[in-house]
């Protein structure tokens, strides 16, 4: 095993021994992030068929990113993101069959079939959406977090933008009123180091992204994106000091995604060697698998009943994304304000 999955293994037993994470917690992360893995690798074939038509963003590698930092917050917590979106609506607990439908333009997803890939939301679950434009839902987010503070609730908001939105202006703009009115706002960069084919270094001038609030007041840190544990450590430290006050907090995520930046990108600005050092060494699920297997909190046949489990809902999502009706004419007149 890769040396940074054995420092991993360490820390789990460490947090284990310290009751930070239970057996049972670190089982949910897995199948959780397992379940997003078999979703987007199933809507990519998907879409290979023909049956998903636009744009269309897998997460496959990111999983640990929005699963670690899902299982820190409750469920009358705020969450919005960018158009790579499919991961936090099931992390928020929305059904993967509605989400599939929505794909596939069924009238049973989630925005009826009309929305598409990158734009659904859930009221019920308070997922406030997939954008399409760059860096959007960055002011979004920060008023949502706004009628938290508002309302004098106790909520806040988890604001997902990658490390092609972190140039800009508006997300600036959102930072310092954050930090002017100490809004309830975790921010969350997703650092998959690629904007579309761009890579960081290129893009930006510094890129070390968690210090890009410092201006503002805001804290940052950087954390292992592809590491489940160290994301939900880093994720409760952020949201105990928002939720006591402090105002915004910014996590900058350091992940990888093994797809190209849409279903339409060959992604041949990296090389294949780069793509399988991550896959390799780095996996945010092979990586818990060897983990609990090493502390002797599961065994590999207790993964392959997981796998199996999961292998039958993906096969009733894919079902129901292509037996859904489609929307009826009359759709076309609905939800125009």
């Amino acid at each position: 095993m890769a040396l940074a999955i054995n420092k991993q293994i360490q820390e789990v037993d460490s947090m284990v021994n310290n009751q930070a994470v239970s057996k049972e917690l670190l089982s949910k992360l897995y199948k959780d992030m397992l379940l997003i893995r078999r979703f987007e690798e199933k809507a990519g074939q998907l879409y290979g068929m023909g049956l998903i038509g636009g744009f269309c963003h897998l997460y496959i590698g990111q999983e640990a990113v929005v699963v670690g930092m899902q299982s820190c917050i409750t469920p009358d917590d705020a969450v919005i993101t960018s158009y790579r979106d499919h991961a936090h609506m099931i992390a928020c607990g929305m059904d993967p069959k509605g989400i599939m439908a929505e794909l596939t333009g069924r009238i049973g997803g989630f925005s009826k079939g009309k929305g598409g890939s990158m734009h659904m939301f859930s009221v019920e679950k308070n997922f406030y959406g997939g954008h399409g434009i760059v860096g959007a839902q960055v002011p979004i987010g920060t008023g949502i977090a706004f009628a938290h503070k508002y309302r004098n609730t106790k909520n806040l908001s988890l604001t997902y933008f990658g490390d092609g939105s972190v140039n800009q202006g508006q997300v600036y703009e959102a930072f310092n009123m954050a930090s002017l009115w100490k809004l309830p706002v975790i921010y969350i960069i997703e650092n998959n180091q690629y904007g579309m084919g761009t890579s960081v270094q290129r893009a930006s001038a510094t890129t070390d992204l968690y210090r890009r609030g410092e201006g503002f007041g805001i804290p940052g840190c950087k954390v292992d994106g592809m590491d489940v544990v160290a994301v939900r450590e880093a994720g409760m430290e952020a949201v105990k000091y928002v939720r006591e006050g402090n105002g915004p907090y910014l996590l900058e995520m350091k992940t990888y995604r093994y797809r190209g930046h849409s279903m339409s990108d060959p992604a041949k600005y990296r090389s294949k060697e780069e793509v399988e050092e991550y896959k390799e060494h780095h996996d945010p699920i092979d990586g818990l698998k060897a983990r609990m297997i090493k502390a002797g909190l599961a065994t590999e046949e207790a993964f392959k009943e997981i796998d199996k489990e999961i292998k039958l809902i993906i096969a009733e999502v894919a079902e129901f994304s292509q037996t859904s009706p489609e929307p009826p004419e009359s759709e076309l007149w609905t939800d125009i304000v």
